[in-house]
């Protein structure tokens, strides 16, 4: 999943990216208002996590573009207004949730997973197709009860795939979620991703696949006796 981190505080912004980044998120970051607002029309997110003391602009400008988006983007204030006025304002106007300065970045990661879950329609902290298990809070995956281990983002891509299961996920859908924008992504760099995935999910013996549509992107794979055993 890709976040939007906007905040001008420098040391603060560069925290809460590499936190968000180790805890599984591809993570772009704003200074600006305007830089925000470029993001935001540049790219798609999940969820913005939103500072309103920016130096340029009211971050509540920012807040009401990721209201009009097309497809609403969650945003989570973060800020040292601590006034009640400030709070109901941010609230009325469409926030999801408001966290105050100063704060745990774990709190703030557990927010920002609860919005997620909530915009997704209350979706579960456990995504499982076969014998597959991901745990979206510990970022564990398992298979027939044993963990396997996965990289990074070889666990963002397992999460995004069984999040749309049974549908195809685009192959520049993926680019666009895994990568932040300043990482420079190669033509085979989803190839090669997919192709470690499927190793050790094979390796683990998962008894799902992972299913290349030609010329759209991949899907996961529930072969027909599995399913057939699953439902009996």
């Amino acid at each position: 999943m890709k976040l939007l981190v906007v905040e001008d505080h420098q040391d603060l912004r560069a925290l809460l990216q590499a936190h968000l980044e180790r805890m599984g998120f591809a993570v772009d970051v704003a200074a600006t208002g305007q830089q925000a607002l470029h993001a935001i029309a540049c790219s798609d997110f999940d969820a913005v996590i939103l500072d309103l003391g920016l130096p340029d602009m009211d971050g509540m400008q920012v807040l009401a573009c990721c209201e009009r988006c097309r497809q609403r983007i969650p945003c989570i204030i973060l800020t040292a207004r601590d006034a009640l006025e400030s709070r109901l304002a941010g609230l009325n106007r469409g926030a999801d949730d408001y966290v105050l300065k100063p704060f745990e970045v774990a709190e703030l990661e557990a927010r920002v997973r609860a919005v997620l879950r909530r915009a997704q329609g209350g979706s579960e902290p456990s995504l499982r197709l076969g014998n597959v298990v991901f745990e979206t809070d510990s970022r564990h995956t398992t298979v027939a009860g044993k963990e396997v281990e996965l990289l990074r983002r070889e666990a963002m891509l397992l999460e995004e795939m069984l999040r749309v299961w049974p549908r195809t996920v685009v192959k520049e859908r993926m680019e666009e979620h895994l990568y932040a924008s300043r990482e420079s992504v190669t033509l085979n760099a989803v190839e090669a991703l997919i192709s470690r995935l499927r190793r050790k999910l094979r390796d683990g013996g998962a008894n799902v696949l992972i299913d290349t549509v030609r010329g759209v992107g991949y899907r996961m794979v529930l072969p027909a006796s599995v399913h057939e055993a699953q439902q009996s």
